[in-house]
C-alpha cells in the first residue's frame, strides 16, 4: 500500500477499537501503569498491541496477557538511533493497523508523533513532561519539541492536573484530559504486620532484629527519584533509631554512586519482579522524588496499609488525603525535612497505623486500575469512535 492511501472505512464501537501502546522505558512505574491498563482492556474486549523493547520487565511481563507483542527496539535516549527506531516503529504500525496509537514516556511520544503526524487517532501520555526532567538548555529544546508535537496530539491523558495545569502554562496547545494513575487493590493487598514479610524477604532477614524500624523506597535509582537526598536524611534518622534499616527496591543509573555513599544499615535490593512484599515489609514507605506526574508507589503503599512520605511536587497533593499534608508532604531536596518526617512518624506506631489504613480507604475509593481502564476508555471513545476515522499509512522517515 502507497504511502497516503486508506483502507476501507469500519464502524467502531467503545470496546472494538483495537489500541496498539508504543512504550519506552519498558520498566519502572510507567511499565506497571501500562501492564495495568493492558489487563484492563483486554478484559473490556479492547484488541490490544504492546510496542516495546524485548528483554524489558515490562515486555516479559506482558507475554501472558492476552496482547500482541511487538520488540520495537528502542533506547531512551531523544536522538541516538532515532531514525532507525522511527522507521521499525513505522512498520509495526502500518502491520498493526491500529485505531488508536497510545504512546508512553517522552522518547515512545516523540518516535510515534514524528511517525503518525496525527494520521491516525494518536493518545500521549508524558508521565511526567520531559522539559522538567533534563539540564536548562535540553529542557529548552524538549520544550520546543512538546510545543510543536501538539499539533500531532489528537489528546494529551496527564496523570494528575498539576501535570496538565503545567503543560499548559508552559504552552503545550492541544486537548487534554486527566486520568490519576491508579493500583489493583487484590495484588497490593492490606496488612499491618510487617514482621511476616520480612522474615519472608532473605535480605531483611539476615542480620537484625526483625523488630528493628524498616523505611522502603521503591522506585528507579536515578536523579529523578531522589535517593540520594533519602540517604542523606538517613544519617539524623540512624542517630535517633540506631538499629533501623533503609531498603532501596529498584536499580538504575544512580546505583554505583549510592552504593558507594551507602552506610552498611541501607540494603539495596534491586530490581523486583513483585513489589508487594517489600512494602509489606515496610514500617514507612518514602519517596523523596524531583519531580513527578503521579507517583505510583505512594499509592501502591496506601494500598498495603503503609503511611507514607513523598516530596511535595506535581501529583504528591492530589494522591494523599488531604489529612496527611501535614505529615506526610515535604519539599524536594531537602534531607532535614525528609529526617524530621521520617522520625516523627517512625516514632508513632498508632499514628502510622492509622494514616496506613485511611491511605488503603483512599486508594480504594479513588485510585484503581478499574478507574483507569474505564476512563481511557472513555478518551479512546472520544478521540476516534463516531469521527470517520480512517486507517493511513504511518509516515517513515
Amino acid at each position: 500500500m502507497e504511502r497516503g492511501s486508506v483502507c476501507p472505512q469500519r464502524s467502531l464501537d467503545a470496546t472494538g477499537l483495537s489500541v496498539l501502546h508504543v512504550v519506552q522505558p519498558g520498566e519502572g512505574g510507567v511499565a506497571r501503569v501500562v501492564l495495568d491498563l493492558v489487563t484492563a482492556q483486554v478484559e473490556q474486549g479492547f484488541t490490544v498491541s504492546l510496542a516495546c523493547p524485548a528483554g524489558t520487565p515490562l515486555a516479559e511481563s506482558a507475554a501472558g496477557l492476552g496482547c500482541e507483542l511487538l520488540d520495537w527496539q528502542s533506547t531512551r535516549s531523544p536522538v541516538r538511533h532515532v531514525v532507525r527506531e522511527s522507521r521499525h516503529l513505522a512498520e509495526l504500525i502500518a502491520r498493526v493497523r491500529p485505531d488508536v496509537v497510545h504512546a508512553h514516556s517522552a522518547k515512545a511520544g516523540l518516535v510515534a508523533r514524528v511517525v503518525l503526524r496525527g494520521r491516525i487517532p494518536t493518545v500521549f501520555q508524558p508521565h511526567a513532561w520531559s522539559f522538567e526532567a533534563v539540564d536548562s538548555r535540553t529542557s529548552a529544546l524538549a520544550l520546543r519539541w512538546e510545543r510543536w508535537a501538539a499539533r500531532w496530539t489528537t489528546r494529551v491523558v496527564c496523570v494528575s492536573e498539576a501535570e496538565r495545569l503545567r503543560g499548559q502554562q508552559a504552552g503545550v496547545r492541544t486537548r487534554f484530559s486527566v486520568v490519576q494513575n491508579g493500583v489493583d487493590p487484590a495484588r497490593f493487598t492490606f496488612d499491618t504486620d510487617p514482621h511476616a514479610a520480612r522474615r519472608a524477604l532473605p535480605a531483611l532477614a539476615a542480620g537484625r532484629s526483625n523488630e528493628s524500624p524498616v523505611v522502603v523506597c521503591v522506585g528507579r535509582l536515578c536523579m529523578q527519584k531522589g535517593q540520594d537526598t533519602l540517604l542523606q536524611a538517613w544519617d539524623s534518622v540512624v542517630a535517633r533509631f540506631p538499629d533501623a534499616r533503609l531498603a532501596l527496591v529498584g536499580d538504575g543509573p544512580t546505583g554505583d554512586e549510592l552504593r558507594r555513599i551507602a552506610p552498611p544499615s541501607v540494603t539495596f535490593a534491586g530490581a523486583v519482579p513483585d513489589t508487594a512484599p517489600w512494602y509489606r515489609a515496610a514500617d514507612l514507605v518514602v519517596l523523596p522524588s524531583r519531580w513527578e506526574g503521579i507517583a505510583v508507589a505512594p499509592l501502591e503503599a496506601m494500598a498495603t496499609g503503609r503511611a507514607v512520605v513523598v516530596t511535595d511536587v506535581d501529583g504528591s497533593r492530589e494522591s494523599l488525603p488531604p489529612a496527611h499534608h501535614p505529615l506526610s508532604l515535604v519539599p524536594p531536596d531537602d534531607p532535614a525535612a525528609l529526617a524530621s518526617a521520617v522520625i516523627r512518624l517512625l516514632d508513632q506506631a498508632e499514628l502510622r497505623t492509622s494514616l496506613g489504613r485511611q491511605g488503603r480507604q483512599h486508594v480504594l475509593s479513588h485510585f484503581t486500575v478499574q478507574r483507569v481502564g474505564a476512563a481511557i476508555a472513555d478518551v479512546y471513545r472520544e478521540v476516534a469512535v463516531g469521527r470517520h476515522h480512517k486507517f493511513r499509512e504511518p509516515v517513515s522517515p
